[in-house]
């Protein structure tokens, strides 16, 4: 990477994962039952034992610290900790809590995910975030987690991508219209529901660990508006990204998640340019779109600090994942010289890991065997790690 990049004093350095992702028989989320059913021809296969993370979290974390990471982001299972309305695993809240100490014991500072698109299948069931008690019963699970990060954790995220929650509602029930270009509206009961959460479970944190500083992590499309398509763009991206950023004003720090850009016509969202290279979701390869993400962000909620909570690329060749990520890190670098206020970069992801419907696109800087669950750290892994040791981002070899 030229001219390296040193850390900022404090600055996180890790990688993240999700629970539904790694940990396996998750099943009693609504995620394990849409696999099982209700999302049929879209999932090519179910997640099963994912990566065996629930087990094998130690293993997942000897291998980040080795590498040189100082950060790890996970998720506790919100389904395993309230498997029905009320009941609360004193097990699963154990289970989590011994994470969180493991991360410490070997120098992982631990940022726990609350929630990461999954929900207990009786919370789906009764109405979901669309329920009117929604909130309540959300702040009720967080107030029960809270031995979980009451203690050795600096930062919490309430909700992961709450746009891209919304807009999952707003696909299933549309009957799964997909537009051409772009992403399908989100549905508003469900994204006004889960602002009201959000604040919910902010004030919770707040209230039963004040040392925690709690924020959310917003999925950045970057939209970038074509000659004429100002307007449109921004109408655009509003009920799609700017509420949530705006939601987050008030907020201890903001996640920031980026992976590729939109260009918007006065038409509307166009596809990728023909002759783009395209990653194993079909996204255009723009490592650049992180620079955007975070510049936006930081003038949408002006003041609150910024975390790089995922940032990735899904490709079989890790040169080009190193590729990627060095363009993605000279981008922030550049914005970060220019004075954004961004504290931290956790890449994605950890692991290869189930991508909601197939473990095709592989994200991880760590290989999982299939069948043995062997982990093999990839080039783009030790590059990563180094940083964490030497605080600067030197170029790859």
């Amino acid at each position: 990477m030229p001219n390296a990049f040193p850390l900022p004093e404090g600055f996180l350095w890790g990688a993240s994962t999700a629970a539904h992702q790694t940990e396996g028989g998750n099943t009693n989320s609504d995620w394990w039952a849409l696999e099982h059913g209700a999302l049929g021809e879209y999932v090519k296969e179910p997640s099963g034992d994912a990566c065996d993370s629930y087990h094998r979290w130690r293993e997942d974390m000897d291998l980040l610290a080795g590498l040189g990471f100082t950060d790890y982001r996970f998720s506790v299972e919100w389904a395993r900790i309230e498997p029905a309305p009320g009941e609360f695993s004193r097990a699963a809240i154990a289970h989590y809590r011994r994470m969180v100490d493991g991360a410490l014991e070997r120098g992982l500072r631990p940022m726990v995910t609350l929630h990461h698109f999954t929900c207990p299948l009786w919370f789906s069931r009764r109405g979901g975030w669309a329920a009117a008690d929604s909130g309540e019963l959300f702040a009720r699970y967080v107030e029960a987690a809270a031995p979980i990060f009451a203690a050795g954790v600096d930062h919490v995220c309430t909700i992961n991508e709450p746009n891209m929650v919304a807009i999952m509602a707003g696909i299933r029930e549309s009957g799964f219209d997909l537009p051409a270009a772009g992403l399908p509206e989100p549905d508003a009961r469900t994204a006004e529901a889960l602002v009201r959460a959000h604040g919910l479970a902010v004030s919770a944190v707040r209230a039963l660990a004040p040392g925690v500083r709690a924020g959310w992590s917003v999925a950045s499309q970057v939209y970038q508006a074509l000659p004429g398509a100002e307007e449109v763009t921004a109408a655009y991206r509003r009920p799609r990204e700017d509420v949530y950023l705006e939601a987050a004003r008030g907020d201890d720090w903001l996640g920031v998640q980026s992976y590729t850009r939109t260009r918007v016509g006065p038409d509307g969202p166009l596809p990728a340019p023909e002759m783009a290279e395209r990653t194993l979701t079909g996204w255009e390869f723009y490592p650049e779109a992180l620079g955007h993400a975070v510049r936006h962000a930081a003038a949408t909620a002006p003041g609150v600090p910024i975390i790089v909570t995922e940032n990735g690329i899904a490709t079989a060749d890790d040169e080009r994942r190193l590729a990627y990520t060095t363009g993605a890190l000279a981008a922030l670098r550049e914005a970060m010289a220019d004075g954004v206020d961004v504290r931290g970069y956790f890449h994605w992801s950890a692991l290869d890991n189930y991508e909601w419907g197939s473990y095709g696109p592989t994200f991880g800087l760590i290989a999982v065997d299939r069948a043995t669950f062997a982990r093999t750290p990839k080039p783009s892994a030790a590059w990563l790690g180094a940083a964490g040791r030497t605080r600067e981002v030197t170029g790859r070899s």
